[in-house]
């Protein structure tokens, strides 16, 4: 399959600031938030200090790059990963684990965490119940909107093995939400 470079892949290729900050407008939230969606980040590295350097990464290899706009987006998604892939290993090696304190739901300025960082954290908690593959994938595609084939090249895989581990993501998810449900105090009974 031969890529063609579209206009805005070409003029950020030579340098042009106006074609980088398109790119960065496409995509430079859904590599922050997919990168926050996806659970094993160290806790030492935020995602918006591995989506910064997956940027300066792209910015260097632009050049091997081919591709329109929105494949941009899955290529910057799978160098965020590798780096996010070595810096999990990294963390590994020196034994860097987050401690739970009494403070812990609590910003840096005392204050409660917003709506977005709580749905943030939930989809990251639910996610955490899928095998890494499937949760990357339907981070992908359900988190930040890629397409099938931009997030095959995301996470180098082929179209059809991402269309199952979404298949097998989604049921196993529908599934424990289904059972959280059933569990939960607020439910009432079913009185047909």
């Amino acid at each position: 399959m031969s890529r063609t470079d579209d206009d805005v892949v070409t003029r950020a290729r030579s340098g042009d600031e106006d074609a980088w900050r398109q790119l960065y407008l496409a995509h430079g939230r859904r590599v922050v938030v997919w990168l926050g969606a996806v659970p094993a980040l160290d806790a030492a590295t935020s995602a918006e200090d591995i989506a910064a350097e997956a940027w300066v990464v792209a910015a260097t290899k632009i050049g091997d790059f081919r591709g329109s706009i929105d494949e941009f987006g899955g290529w910057l998604i799978s160098i965020a990963r590798n780096i996010a892939s070595n810096d999990r290993r990294r963390a590994q090696r020196r034994q860097t684990y987050a401690t739970e304190d009494a403070g812990a739901d609590l910003q840096s300025d005392g204050r409660a965490p917003d709506a977005r960082a709580v749905e943030e954290d939930s989809v990251r908690r639910l996610l955490a119940h899928l095998s890494r593959r499937e949760a990357e994938v339907v981070a992908c595609i359900d988190v930040v909107g890629l397409d099938v084939a931009a997030t095959a090249q995301a996470l180098d895989m082929t179209p059809t093995a991402v269309r199952v581990a979404r298949f097998r993501g989604l049921g196993r998810l529908r599934k424990i939400l289904e059972a959280s449900d059933q569990h939960s105090p607020d439910r009432q009974p079913d009185r047909r």
